[in-house]
């Protein structure tokens, strides 16, 4: 069996880089994306970068910075990003046979038996193929190992004369490891680094010539297979089958403080059929839910107040209807007048797929007439829109709940009211 031979796909600025492909003026501009109720900044594009504007900076704080230098600024939207990342994946897909998606934007493929006359060659062409389809620029690092498969890509950033790709075993590797350090490598954070550092392992090089067995008394079995991983031995295979969940939430802050409980029950209506709708599409059920509240833990001038409560169901559910009583149960228990409440949402807890209790002898309820109420309701949903249908208030068309989005773009591939003009 041919040794495993791993690439890391990684989208440019991703946020950044969605808005762009239907706004093509922004290209080489500065741009900023917003986080939740455009709280702070969670992406940037190099241009914004290079103004000293770093992520997680408060917009409130900015604003005047953001202002003098004419930045493009752009509520996070989330409908967008997440269709533009499945586009991404399944082009990935296409071209690889072993793929196993990382995250929203990246990715690690399993390039071992490829035919082609070099990986490095093969990376361009992925990555010219991944912006011809989607318009997303994408930097790629291999490796023998995922770990140095991630250094490669962070290289590949770091050096623009690489075009983005970066084949880490095409160069000295102890030479390219010197000059990343130790906290930038995959699965060390802040703490390790810093205990690192008073062992004398200042960079990945450092750290690839540690004693294994050393640094598994202190960082366990995890630190053991990075330095293995340095060393070119592969200790973590592709997962192709994404791992079960163990639980699924749904949650948002308000757009503004909430006092009365009639629009948080909106609020969590909706969050808790967004919720079953995840569930469902997974193929999976829930035993537990658990409801929360939130005042603005940040605030000097309001006294704070966070609690929850959990419910077990009388038998695994994915029928929205069942949510929706449980969390509204638990929230009338939780919810205290007088307080200013910033966000609440639910957990669903113990989850375990749906097949098992498809056949549940002991569950009178009418399980397939509750199960195909709720195909057609998803089905309406994803044909015409979000909250086509759905249970509940929801507060009107801008309820008094919804989030701060004062910049946000069109969901251009998702929303049909919303489909980008051409002229």
């Amino acid at each position: 069996m041919a040794a495993p031979i791993f690439a890391l796909v990684d989208c440019d600025h991703f946020y950044v880089s969605c808005e762009r492909v239907f706004q093509p003026r922004l290209e080489a501009r500065p741009v900023v994306v917003l986080s939740n109720n455009d709280g702070c900044i969670i992406a940037r594009s190099q241009e914004a970068k290079a103004l000293g504007l770093a992520m997680g900076d408060p917009y409130h704080l900015t604003r005047e910075t953001l202002a003098r230098h004419s930045v493009d600024i752009f509520s996070s939207n989330y409908a967008l990003y997440g269709d533009m990342s499945r586009r991404v994946m399944e082009t990935l897909a296409a071209q690889a046979s072993e793929v196993e998606v990382y995250s929203i934007d990246e990715a690690f493929l399993n390039l071992a038996g490829l035919e082609w006359r070099g990986l490095t060659d093969y990376a361009s062409h992925l990555q010219a193929t991944v912006r011809r389809h989607t318009g997303i620029p994408v930097s790629i690092g291999i490796g023998p190992t995922k770990t140095l498969a991630k250094i490669a890509n962070h290289l590949a950033k770091a050096h623009p004369d690489a075009g983005g790709v970066f084949e880490i075993a095409a160069v000295d590797v102890d030479h390219a490891l010197a000059g990343v350090e130790v906290g930038d490598v995959w699965g060390i954070g802040r703490r390790w680094a810093a205990w690192l550092a008073g062992q004398g392992i200042h960079t990945a090089r450092d750290l690839k010539h540690a004693d294994p067995k050393a640094i598994r008394r202190k960082m366990t079995v995890v630190g053991e297979r990075i330095v293995y991983e340095l060393n070119g031995r592969s200790c973590l295979p592709l997962e192709l089958v994404a791992p079960p969940r163990k639980g699924l939430t749904v949650s948002r802050s308000f757009g503004q403080p909430l006092t009365r409980l009639e629009p948080i029950t909106e609020a969590l209506l909706q969050f808790v059929g967004r919720a079953g709708e995840k569930l469902r599409r997974q193929r999976l059920m829930t035993e537990h839910v658990m409801v929360f509240v939130m005042t603005n833990r940040f605030s000097t001038t309001r006294p704070f107040y966070s609690q929850s409560a959990t419910m077990r169901l009388p038998y695994p559910t994915d029928y929205t209807p069942d949510l929706l009583r449980a969390a509204v149960q638990l929230l009338e228990r939780i919810y205290r007048p007088g307080f200013h409440y910033q966000k609440c949402g639910v957990m669903l807890m113990d989850l375990s797929p749906a097949a098992y209790h498809r056949r549940d002898l002991f569950n009178t309820r009418d399980q397939v007439r509750q199960s195909r109420l709720m195909c057609a309701l998803d089905q309406l949903n994803a044909d015409h829109g979000a909250h086509t249908v759905h249970f509940g208030n929801l507060g009107g068309s801008r309820p008094v709940w919804a989030m701060r989005q004062a910049f946000r773009s069109p969901r251009y591939t998702t929303n049909w009211k919303e489909l980008p003009v051409v002229r």
